[in-house]
């Protein structure tokens, strides 16, 4: 008897702990207990500028998400990495918002981490201590409850190729390419790209994807299931309102029911059965009775007269 309490306690705690990191917002995967310093690592990361990260916040409830480093083909600075945080936890805290587009200046999605702060970074403490930085950072933009899309035009390379991996969907204009190159940098992806990868298409797939370093075009990553759809045209500008009409099929309705269908998802993907079905729970509870819920209730009895 005392051992089952004992693990029904143990298994309470676990599942409590697991459903805090997914629903509360600011909440990373890595702290001081895994041996991570953030702000040592900020310290080391704001010695490497060079470029920004960019948002833009739309009335339609939309974030456009820019990496802006085109002389390095957006290649992420150290500074970059810190404002990619900022940016994100500014996302957490934008209530009005329902989707979120990430695409990169210029006509070119990411080329990875900057060669420079890798160089630098180069004992195997300094590249631990930047993977846990940037899981961290990528976590926190898969979780929020926004739908997330990302824009990939020309080059999606290595951490490039990661951080498509962090949105919900990927669109490709017709001349780009996604290529995890970690194999032939003697590494693995380490902003967690490998782990989503395979949510996205499967074990097998990835491992093909991954060691082969195989060049994504438009066609094969629809064909394989990376992409959701090939937008015909290369112009920048098009292309982003191409993007934006594709997300607003998605994103109708009110905030806070379109969040809770992102955060209801987000639960089944990470969670156990019996966690997601009690977050499911917690989420009905926020809206049943709501305003979007009493609208739409009132609308439809007048649709059945």
């Amino acid at each position: 008897m005392k051992q089952e309490m004992a693990g029904s306690l143990l298994k309470t705690s676990s599942m409590s702990v697991r459903t805090k990191l997914l629903q509360k917002t600011g909440v990373s995967l890595y702290n001081t207990s895994h041996g991570f310093h953030e702000e040592e690592v900020k310290k080391q990361l704001q010695q490497f500028p060079g470029g920004s990260v960019d948002l833009q916040k739309e009335d339609s409830g939309i974030g456009i998400l820019t990496l802006n480093n085109p002389s390095k083909m957006n290649a992420f600075s150290g500074v970059m990495m810190l404002q990619l945080l900022e940016r994100v936890i500014e996302l957490e805290n934008w209530t009005e918002g329902k989707g979120l587009i990430v695409r990169g200046a210029k006509n070119t999605f990411s080329s990875g981490s900057d060669l420079n702060a890798v160089k630098a970074l180069g004992t195997p403490e300094a590249g631990v201590a930047l993977c846990m930085f940037m899981q961290n950072t990528l976590t926190r933009l898969m979780r929020l409850p926004l739908v997330s899309v990302a824009l990939v035009e020309g080059w999606a390379l290595g951490g490039g190729a990661e951080l498509t991996t962090a949105c919900d969907f990927r669109l490709m204009t017709t001349e780009s390419e996604i290529r995890f190159v970690h194999k032939e940098m003697g590494i693995v992806p380490s902003w967690g790209g490998a782990v989503r990868l395979v949510e996205i298409i499967g074990s097998r797939q990835a491992l093909k994807v991954l060691t082969g370093a195989l060049k994504l075009d438009s066609k094969k990553a629809l064909d394989i299931g990376m992409v959701e759809e090939v937008l015909q045209s290369s112009d920048e500008t098009q292309s982003l309102e191409a993007a934006q009409e594709w997300l607003k099929q998605f994103i109708k309705g009110p905030p806070e029911v379109i969040r809770a269908l992102k955060k209801s998802v987000s639960s089944g993907k990470e969670l156990c059965l019996e966690e997601a079905l009690q977050t499911e729970r917690d989420l009905v509870g926020t809206l049943w009775g709501g305003p979007a819920n009493l609208e739409a209730i009132a609308r439809k009895g007048k649709f059945n007269k």
